[in-house]
C-alpha cells in the first residue's frame, strides 16, 4: 500500500442538502450515500456558492469565486483566471497521477480547459450539462458525446455509468502502476434535464403531476441511479484493498433545484442561487479509515469549498515549493479532532449572475447569517430564517458588516477584469467560442439559439488575446457546424432516449455585422446557407470581436451564438 492516500473527490450537481436519505427526505432512499455519511466525519454546516462553475472555481482554486474569475455559470465569467494554480496542479507537481471524470465548466478552450489545468487523463464535458451551448448538438444522457483530453467520442450507456466506470478503470491503472491518485469525480446529475429511464422514475410518480426538465420524479430517479454507481465504487475500493487508504469526499455544488424543492428542503429556506441557507449549505462527507480522523460524526463548525485544497494539500503531506494563500482553512486539524482554528471564522458567499451588487452575499459566522446586509438570522433558533433579528443584535450585524467591507475592498478592483481566450496559437489553432462567452450576456443552454431568448438581440463580444498578429477568418453562426442547419430554418425537436428538446423557432436573417473592438469591420463576408463569413487583420494584443445577424429589413435578429476564428 502508498504511504501517501488517494485522494477520490466527488461532487454531484443541484443536489441539496436534503435530497439524501440519511438527511431525513420522507421517500428518497439512498442506501450507499447513507453508509458513507455513517462512516465519515459530517460537516453539518458547510457552504458553497449557490451556482455550480464558482463552486467549482472555489474547490480547484481554494480562493473565492469573486476573486479567482469564475464568479458565474456564464456571461464570459466562468472562466478560472489561468494563472492561478489548480488542486491537480498542486498533486501532479506532488507525484500523484490526477483525473477528471464528468463535469468541468471552467472553461472549453486553450489555457482552460482540465488538461492545461493540471489533469494528465480528463474525461469530460465543457459547460452547465450535456445539453449545454458548448457542446456537441442534441447531445444526450445515453450513449453521449464527450471528450478524452480534448478529443472528441461517443460513449455506450448513461453519463454517470460513463463517468464511475472511466474512473475506476484509471484507478485500477494507478494502482498496478504503484502511483498514488487524485480523483476528481463530478456528475451532471441531477441537473436539468432529468433524463432517466422509466424504471428510476416509477416509484416517484406518486408524488409529483410534473412531467418537464424540472419534473422531481426524474431528479430523484437520477439520484437512485447516482447511489447505484456510489455503491459500485465502494465496492471497487474495497475489492481492490483501496478503501483504506483513500481519502473519499463527496460533496454538492450548490443547494436543491428543480420541481422537488417544495417537497423537501431539510427545513431550509432557498434553494439553487438564493443567499439562504437552501442556497448555499450542502452536504459534506470525509471518510479516511487508515488516516487517524476523529470518529464518525457530526462537526456542526461553518467551513466552505475554498477550505477542501487546504485540506487535501496538509492531508497528503503536500508542501507547495511557493506557499500559496488560499482563502479557505485546512480543516485537517478538525479532522483529527481539534475545532479550535475553526471556532470564530467568518466568510462570505456571494457570486455572479447577470449583475453584481454590494452586499448580495451572505457572511456567514457561527451560528449568524447576515443576508443582503439588512437581514440577521440565528440559524441554532431559526434554521427557517424566518424571523430577522437584526434590530436586536446589531452588535453581531456591525462586526459582520465590517468583515464584508474588508472582504469587498479585496475583490472589487478585479470584479471587471474578464479572462480572455488566447487566439492564434499552437495549441489550438482554431478557436470555437459561443455564447456562454459572450461578456455579461447570458445564454448558455441549447435551448437559447432554438428559441432566439438570448436578453440582447445583438448577443455580446467575445474577449480575446491575439497570440501572432495576421489576417484571420472569423465563421459566424447561429447553430454550430455538426447540426447541419441553416441560418434563418427552425431546429427540429430532438427526441433523447429518455427525454426531448422542443423544437425551435426561424429566422429572419439576411446579412450580418462583425465588429472589432467596437468598430464595424468594413470587409465584405462571404455568405453561405449556414453562416457569415469575414476575413480581418489582427494586431498581436487584446481584442473584441461582436457578430450578429440582420433581418431583410435591416432589424437586429440575434447575436451569433458560434464562432470559429483561425489564422490564415
Amino acid at each position: 500500500m502508498n504511504e501517501r492516500p488517494n485522494v477520490i473527490l466527488i461532487l454531484t450537481d443541484d443536489q441539496g442538502y436534503g435530497d439524501l436519505g440519511c438527511h431525513g427526505h420522507p421517500f428518497l432512499k439512498t442506501p450507499a450515500l447513507d453508509r458513507l455519511h455513517a462512516e465519515s466525519v459530517r460537516f453539518t454546516d458547510f457552504h458553497v456558492t449557490p451556482m455550480c462553475a464558482p463552486t467549482r472555481g472555489a474547490l480547484m482554486s481554494g480562493l473565492d469565486c469573486m476573486r479567482n474569475g469564475a464568479m458565474a455559470t456564464s456571461l464570459g465569467r466562468h472562466l478560472l483566471r489561468p494563472e492561478l494554480p489548480t488542486m491537480a496542479n498542486y498533486f501532479d507537481d506532488a507525484g500523484y497521477r490526477t483525473g477528471l471524470f464528468g463535469k468541468w465548466h471552467l472553461g472549453s478552450s486553450y489555457p482552460y480547459r482540465p488538461m492545461d489545468r493540471g489533469f494528465q487523463e480528463a474525461l469530460y464535458h465543457n459547460g452547465f450539462g450535456l445539453t449545454g451551448i458548448d457542446e456537441v448538438w442534441n447531445n444526450d444522457y445515453y450513449n453521449p458525446w464527450y471528450r478524452h483530453n480534448g478529443e472528441l467520442k461517443r460513449a455506450k450507456g448513461y453519463c454517470t455509468d460513463l463517468w464511475f466506470n472511466e474512473a475506476m478503470n484509471w484507478m485500477e491503472q494507478c494502482q498496478e502502476a504503484e502511483t498514488p491518485f487524485f480523483t476528481y469525480l463530478a456528475t451532471n446529475v441531477p441537473h436539468f434535464p432529468m433524463w432517466i429511464e422509466d424504471a428510476y422514475k416509477e416509484e416517484f410518480q406518486q408524488h409529483t403531476s410534473r412531467n418537464d426538465q424540472k419534473d422531481p420524479a426524474g431528479f430523484y430517479g437520477m439520484i437512485v441511479e447516482l447511489d447505484e454507481n456510489m455503491a459500485r465504487l465502494d465496492a471497487f475500493l474495497t475489492e481492490r484493498g483501496l478503501k483504506e487508504n483513500t481519502i473519499l469526499i463527496f460533496i454538492t455544488d450548490n443547494g436543491h433545484a428543480g420541481g422537488a424543492l417544495e417537497i423537501y428542503n431539510a427545513g431550509m429556506k432557498g434553494g439553487k442561487c438564493s443567499r439562504y441557507e437552501g442556497g448555499h449549505r450542502v452536504p459534506c462527507f470525509v471518510r479516511w479509515p487508515a488516516g487517524a480522523l476523529r470518529a464518525p460524526g457530526d462537526v456542526a463548525l461553518p467551513a466552505q469549498g475554498q477550505d477542501m485544497l487546504p485540506t487535501l494539500l496538509d492531508l497528503c503531506g503536500i508542501e507547495p515549493e511557493k506557499e500559496p494563500h488560499f482563502d479557505g482553512n485546512s480543516l485537517a486539524p478538525t479532522l483529527r479532532g481539534d475545532d479550535a482554528h475553526l471556532a470564530d471564522r467568518m466568510f462570505v458567499v456571494q457570486y455572479f449572475q447577470n449583475n453584481w451588487k454590494k452586499e448580495d452575499a451572505c457572511v456567514v459566522w457561527k451560528q449568524w447569517r447576515l443576508v443582503f446586509g439588512t437581514e440577521l438570522y440565528d440559524i441554532q433558533k431559526d434554521p427557517g430564517q424566518e424571523y430577522n433579528v437584526i434590530s436586536q443584535y446589531t452588535d453581531v450585524a456591525e462586526a459582520m458588516r465590517a468583515f464584508y467591507e474588508q472582504w469587498w475592498a479585496g475583490v472589487e478592483p478585479n470584479l471587471d477584469r474578464f479572462s480572455s481566450l488566447p487566439l492564434g496559437t499552437d495549441a489550438e489553432p482554431e478557436l470555437h467560442v459561443c455564447s456562454a462567452e459572450w461578456m455579461d450576456v447570458r445564454a448558455d443552454g441549447a435551448g437559447s439559439p432554438r428559441q432566439l431568448s438570448a436578453p440582447s438581440k445583438r448577443g455580446g463580444p467575445w474577449n480575446l488575446q491575439v497570440e501572432k498578429g495576421g489576417r484571420y477568418r472569423v465563421e459566424l453562426r447561429r447553430y454550430p457546424r455538426e447540426s447541419g442547419l441553416r441560418l434563418e430554418e427552425a431546429s427540429p425537436e430532438f427526441q433523447a432516449h429518455a427525454g426531448k428538446i422542443e423544437a425551435g423557432v426561424p429566422a429572419n436573417i439576411e446579412s450580418a455585422v462583425l465588429e472589432l473592438n467596437g468598430e464595424p469591420v468594413a470587409n465584405e463576408p462571404v455568405k453561405a446557407p449556414d453562416f457569415f463569413a469575414y476575413e480581418v487583420d489582427l494586431e498581436p494584443g487584446p481584442a473584441r470581436l461582436h457578430g450578429w445577424f440582420k433581418s431583410d429589413t435591416g432589424a437586429d435578429t440575434c447575436g451569433a451564438f458560434y464562432g470559429y476564428i483561425r489564422r490564415l
